[in-house]
């Protein structure tokens, strides 16, 4: 039977958050609100985050630094302590979404011991895996504990959501031999549903005279891609202007500012507002870096970063290494640039040898696409509700990722 939200019964909903103020945990919040859910999150906060005040109901689980595995691991106790001291809200959520192996696991002691204090039964767990970590993939002791404890929580859950394909391909399915229901929702971006408060869409016209530009926009955190990046203004110089532009993750990138202060073409121009900015600060580049190369191998190989959806909306090609989801999904679908492998070289030849008719047409080939490429509509995220909706209700087949 369908169980949906009517406009007098809003869904009751439960997120476990990482990080209260991260970009993409209140984008995924607002779209929940929007598809009629009525969200309690359980949230952390990391420290250096900046402050805010989120418009829904939060219960704070406490403070956790990043990098602080073992920090993290020791504070799950009081968090669930947290979160049942709050129990009837918990008990009251029709469904549990919990966004990490951490807080999955803090979700999953607090759904049992909510509903055995309060004699119901737990709502369904549904594990969105945002990123693979690198402890996940250790062949070492602790990898094969993560790894444990990981196959408990897809066995508990009535659903998996990745946001990349390359996840399950890679991972769920021939390491943690997980078969079970797997939803795909990608990291598209947010603008809401009033059209008046949206940012508009950049209409593509002709680009100034100046040097080409790439840009390195968002979350600020991969040392390598930053150094490729440096790299390769330090070999073009005059001839390219490299900006970086959105949240500096300074315990994840070294001597950051001495580098841009260090060179006349290379520009940081600081955090923005999501989404009001976005068409001011991608109409600033001709090129965005999209490849993440933090964990290259394993996480940054498989995953879609947010980048290639926000690029794509702006009109702004995105240019990532071939052999990686990402590159893949640019080339299949016509949105930008690849190079072999990220390499200085490479990628400043790439971009010397880029006439600029080609530019030009394969922005106006982005801005010629529908917007629902790239911009997330709430009704994308009904596949995440299927365990209480019911699976054909939810649109599930279409957005299932079979193993």
């Amino acid at each position: 039977m369908k169980v949906w939200p009517a406009p007098d019964r809003p869904l009751p909903v439960a997120v476990f958050g990482f990080d209260l103020a991260e970009a993409s945990q209140v984008r995924r919040i607002r779209s929940l609100i929007a598809l009629g859910c009525e969200v309690t999150s359980f949230c952390q906060r990391r420290a250096g985050s900046p402050a805010f005040t989120p418009e829904w109901v939060n219960v704070d689980l406490g403070e956790v630094r990043h990098n602080d595995m073992k920090g993290r691991a020791l504070r799950m106790a009081g968090s669930v302590r947290r979160a049942l001291a709050e129990r009837d809200r918990l008990a009251q959520a029709r469904i549990i979404i919990a966004r990490n192996l951490d807080l999955a696991l803090i979700a999953q002691a607090a759904r049992h011991l909510a509903a055995i204090r309060t004699g119901g039964r737990p709502a369904p767990l549904v594990y969105e895996c945002l990123d693979i970590h690198g402890m996940m993939t250790r062949p070492d002791m602790p990898g094969r504990i993560m790894r444990r404890a990981e196959r408990h929580i897809l066995r508990q859950s009535a659903l998996l959501v990745v946001s990349s394909p390359g996840f399950v391909e890679n991972y769920f399915g021939p390491v943690q031999n997980h078969r079970g229901p797997t939803a795909l929702v990608e990291n598209k971006l947010w603008l809401g549903l009033d059209p008046a408060a949206a940012p508009p869409r950049p209409a593509g016209g002709p680009r100034p005279d100046r040097p080409l530009t790439i840009g390195l926009i968002g979350s600020i955190r991969c040392q390598k891609s930053v150094d490729l990046l440096l790299a390769v203004a330090d070999r073009l110089g005059p001839a390219l202007q490299l900006r970086f532009s959105g949240q500096l993750h300074d315990h994840a990138v070294s001597g950051f500012h001495q580098a841009v202060a260090a060179r006349d073409n290379v520009e940081w121009t600081g955090p923005y507002a999501y989404p009001q900015d976005l068409t001011r600060i991608y109409a600033g580049c001709d090129l965005v870096w999209a490849q993440d190369l933090w964990q290259a191998g394993t996480n940054s190989d498989w995953l879609l970063p947010n980048r290639i959806y926000e690029a794509g909306w702006c009109g702004c090609p995105p240019v990532a290494v071939a052999d990686t989801q990402t590159g893949q999904r640019i080339v299949a679908e016509g949105l930008g640039f690849v190079i072999e492998r990220a390499d200085p070289d490479l990628l400043a030849d790439f971009l010397t040898r880029l006439p600029g008719p080609r530019l030009h047409e394969a922005r106006q080939r982005l801005l010629a696409r529908p917007a629902s490429d790239f911009v997330l509509s709430p009704g994308d995220l009904r596949p995440m509700l299927a365990p209480v909706m019911g699976f054909d209700d939810a649109g599930f087949d279409g957005a299932v990722t079979k193993v």
